[in-house]
């Protein structure tokens, strides 16, 4: 299956009745966190899981089903922009729906290498390993 590049957000959640229409609810950490906005007008695909999928989604994930997972992975590589500081002093990346990779060493405006040491639910840090690049 082919993802756009323009995917806000990814989240599993069901269908509900309520009244005359059929409901699919958002969650507040999409909303919180992400690229979505209350009030806004987006497109909406739904995407059947079979059991066998809905099953390894359950066992795989520590929370409910329906909260996002970290885009990025412990020593995966990603090529990051900084595009803030924290306020401690670090850098701060973001990539897709928003998530955040802190970078300790690095300026607004420095593109790096990063290897990703830490994920968390809401942040992950990176390692610089080559920077200006």
């Amino acid at each position: 299956m082919e993802i756009s590049d323009k995917l806000l957000c990814l989240f599993s959640a069901d269908v509900t009745v309520e009244d005359d229409r059929y409901v699919v609810e958002v969650p507040r950490r999409e909303i919180e966190t992400g690229s979505v906005g209350a009030g806004e007008t987006y497109r909406v695909a739904l995407i059947a899981a079979d059991e066998e999928e809905e099953e390894a989604e359950t066992a795989s994930t520590t929370g409910s089903p329906s909260e996002p997972q970290p885009p990025v992975e412990t020593n995966e590589v990603r090529y990051v922009e900084i595009e803030d500081i924290g306020k401690q002093g670090d850098g701060i990346a973001r990539v897709e729906r928003g998530y955040v990779i802190i970078v300790p060493g690095a300026d607004i405006g420095d593109r790096v290498k990063v290897e990703i040491t830490e994920v968390k639910s809401n942040f992950a840090v990176g390692e610089i390993i080559e920077a200006d690049v």
